[in-house]
């Protein structure tokens, strides 16, 4: 597995994966390389509305519709930290830029924009993120913790969260409900 990059792809969690953080998930890979690998949970929205996070950050927002945007579980790690993935990519104040199309910004600017109704046609906002320290996320693909496939567009913003792991397993061909959770190799 040496020289893989998962980068715009989706981690879809294995049924037989027992972590909490990551059972029935998939994970958007923003960035993978030596060093490691983060990404954006994509199907686990908490019970907070934008809103909240408006209300916190002293941000007024005038838009139901944005401010009844769900904010999702980003992972384990820096779980009061916020990150906004979105569509088109644009220039923020702190954004990592993974394609041509989609960033992922930290920064308050994307906020401010999106409460007064210039933000990016497409956002998931989450709080925290998923982590894996240099070679981690390689072992685990070879212990069949994840499959991998290439992200899309309609898996990150169109399809509804919980149905995104069998939507994104689908895409590869694959029934999740047909895979034994037993851990190990054939």
């Amino acid at each position: 597995m040496r020289g893989l990059n998962l980068t715009n792809h989706l981690l879809i969690a294995m049924p037989g994966l027992a972590d909490p953080n990551f059972h029935h998930t998939v994970t958007y890979v923003c960035a993978h390389g030596e060093e490691g690998a983060l990404g954006i949970v994509i199907n686990r929205p908490l019970d907070i509305p934008l809103e909240q996070v408006f209300a916190q950050m002293q941000i007024g927002c005038e838009q139901p519709a944005i401010n009844r945007l769900p904010v999702f579980s980003g992972g384990p790690v820096q779980r009061d930290r916020g990150f906004v993935l979105h569509r088109p990519a644009g220039q923020w104040a702190s954004m990592l830029r993974i394609n041509d199309s989609i960033g992922l910004a930290t920064s308050r600017d994307i906020l401010e924009a999106l409460a007064s109704g210039s933000g990016p046609e497409d956002v998931l906002i989450a709080l925290g993120y998923a982590g894996w320290d240099a070679g981690q996320l390689e072992r685990e693909m070879a212990e069949n913790a994840w499959l991998s496939t290439p992200a899309t567009l309609e898996i990150l913003f169109e399809v509804p969260p919980e149905r995104r792991w069998r939507a994104a397993a689908g895409m590869m061909g694959i029934d999740l409900s047909l895979l034994s959770t037993d851990v190990g190799h054939a």
